[in-house]
């Protein structure tokens, strides 16, 4: 039995999606890229061509389970604002397309794929490569939303799987 698992590093101008696929202990790297939203568009319009593209995403792979990044605290109270908008357009998507949301903090993640809650970017995007096989390191966008596929799959062990 497989599934395939969706992850998300959602931003107000670009996000970040990788697909996997989790046979038994084994995971499978499928896709990944980054939606780049229109930059001089107006917040509104940005965040309803994020969710239009998430959910052509979810239409072409058919995942089950959708994995993101918990909130973390930014400096700047706009940026965390339009990074909340973002979050809560790739959730509704999630949700539309009828998937279960799993959520990581951002350390959570990082150990997972790193073994150290402080990892650099350039770090994760390292193990990412390795632990997908991939020819070559993802965009870092794309690295993190499959990171957090990868968390989901090392923190749900097949056997204990609740999706279904």
């Amino acid at each position: 039995m497989s599934d395939t698992i969706l992850g998300i590093d959602p931003g107000s101008r670009k996000t970040g999606y990788g697909f996997v696929r989790r046979e038994g202990n084994r995971i499978h790297h499928l896709d990944n890229g980054v939606l780049q939203l229109s930059a001089r568009a107006p917040l509104a319009e940005r965040l309803l061509e994020l969710h239009t593209g998430l959910m052509a995403l979810i239409g072409r792979h058919h995942p089950t389970i959708a994995a993101l990044e918990n909130v973390y605290f930014a400096r700047n109270p706009q940026s965390a604002l339009k990074l909340g908008h973002a979050r809560g357009v790739a959730l509704l998507a999630a949700i539309s397309g009828g998937l279960k949301v799993f959520e990581y903090s951002p350390a959570e993640i990082k150990r997972t794929v790193t073994t150290t809650g402080r990892a650099e970017k350039g770090q994760v995007q390292r193990m990412v490569q390795i632990l997908l096989g991939l020819p070559e390191i993802a965009q870092e966008d794309a690295s993190d939303a499959l990171a957090a596929a990868i968390c989901y799959c090392h923190r749900t062990p097949p056997e204990r799987d609740t999706s279904r």
